[in-house]
C-alpha cells in the first residue's frame, strides 16, 4: 500500500514557507501539503489570476489554511527586489522553496534583464531571491532552503564561456544548466552557511518524471507527445513528484547538503530517497566560481 505525500510531513504550526511557481504542477502540489501540515504559505507566481485561482483551491481543500498570494517574476530583478521588500515586515521566515521554472524553451528568449530565459528564470533569479530573503531566514528556528533541480543536471555542465547561450543555443543544455546551478547553489550555500554559521539547512531535489505542465510549455512536438505516451508507464503525477520536495524541506531526516528524489528505478518514480550527484555538482571550486559569477548579474550579495 502507497504511502500519501501527506503522512510523511510532520505538524508545519508556527512554520511558515514562501513557495515559487506554487499556481500549478509541483509547486501547486507542495503548497498545498505544507497548507494541509499547518504551515503559513506565501503562494508565489507570475499571474495574478492563475495566483487567485490556485489559493481559492486550497482554501477549498483546506480549512482554515493560512495563506496568501504574492506576484513574484523570477525573471525580472526588479519584481524579485520588489517581492522581498515586501515580505520584510515578517519577523522571519521557515522555509523558501525554489521551484518555479521553465523547460526547454525552443528558441533562445531574454529575462527582462538580458539573462537567457532558463538560466534566468530557474537559477539567477532564485539566486537572488535566496540573497535577498536570507535575513528573515536567519532569524528563524532552523530555516531550510530547498532547490529544485532535475535528472537534467547529469549531463549538464557550466559554460562559463556563453552562460547566456548568447553564442549557441541549445534548448536542453540551457535547461541542464541551469538545473545543475541550481544543485550546485545548494550545496554551496549549505558550505557557506557551516562556514559562517548561518545555522541554515540547504538541499536540493528532484521530482523525477512528474507529469506537470512543463512540457507543453516548453519543448512542445514530439517530445512533448512521447512525454505523453511514456508518462503512465514511466512516470509520477505532480502529486508524488512533490514528496521529495517536501521531504527534503520538512523531515528531520533530511541531512543538509543532501539531494533527494524518487527512489525508484532511474530515479523517475518512487518515494523519496538520497538522488544521485553528479561529480560535476560536487566542484567546489567551479560552484565557488559560480557563486561570485551570480552575485554580479544578480548585483545580490549574501554579505
Amino acid at each position: 500500500m502507497a504511502v500519501s505525500a501527506q503522512a510523511e510531513i510532520p505538524s508545519q504550526l508556527g512554520r511558515s514557507a514562501i513557495v515559487t511557481g506554487a499556481t500549478g504542477g509541483l509547486g501547486y502540489e507542495t503548497a498545498l501539503a505544507l497548507a494541509k501540515a499547518g504551515a503559513e504559505v506565501i503562494v508565489t507566481g507570475r499571474d495574478n489570476r492563475k495566483g487567485q485561482s490556485a489559493i481559492e483551491k486550497i482554501n477549498r481543500e483546506v480549512s482554515g489554511a493560512r495563506l496568501s498570494y504574492e506576484p513574484l517574476d523570477l525573471a525580472n530583478l526588479a519584481s524579485i527586489a520588489d517581492f522581498s521588500q515586501r515580505m520584510h515586515s515578517r519577523q522571519s521566515l521557515d522555509l523558501l522553496i525554489n521551484n518555479a521554472g521553465v523547460m526547454a524553451l525552443p528558441r533562445r528568449q531574454t529575462t527582462t534583464d538580458g539573462f537567457e530565459m532558463q538560466f534566468g528564470t530557474n537559477y539567477l533569479g532564485h539566486f537572488a531571491l535566496t540573497a535577498r530573503l536570507m535575513p528573515l531566514l536567519r532569524r528563524a528556528s532552523g530555516p531550510r532552503v530547498v532547490n529544485v533541480s532535475s535528472l537534467a543536471h547529469r549531463t549538464a555542465f557550466i559554460d562559463f564561456d556563453d552562460l547566456q547561450g548568447a553564442r549557441v543555443y541549445s534548448p536542453w543544455k540551457a535547461y541542464g544548466q541551469s538545473k545543475l546551478a541550481m544543485l550546485m547553489f545548494a550545496l554551496e550555500l549549505q558550505r557557506r552557511s557551516d562556514a559562517t554559521g548561518w545555522n541554515l539547512t540547504s538541499n536540493a531535489a528532484h521530482p523525477g518524471f512528474a507529469r506537470t505542465g512543463l512540457f507543453a510549455s516548453g519543448p512542445g512536438g514530439l517530445l512533448s507527445l512521447a512525454s505523453d505516451f511514456a508518462a503512465p508507464f514511466f512516470g509520477q503525477s505532480a502529486t508524488d513528484g512533490a514528496r521529495p520536495i517536501l521531504f527534503a524541506a520538512t523531515s528531520p531526516k533530511a541531512t543538509p547538503g543532501a539531494y533527494y528524489g524518487p527512489g525508484g528505478l532511474g530515479e523517475l518514480r518512487g518515494a523519496p530517497a538520497p538522488a544521485l550527484i553528479m561529480p560535476q555538482a560536487r566542484d567546489a571550486a567551479r560552484a565557488a566560481r559560480l557563486w561570485e559569477v551570480s552575485e554580479k548579474l544578480a548585483e545580490t550579495s549574501f554579505n
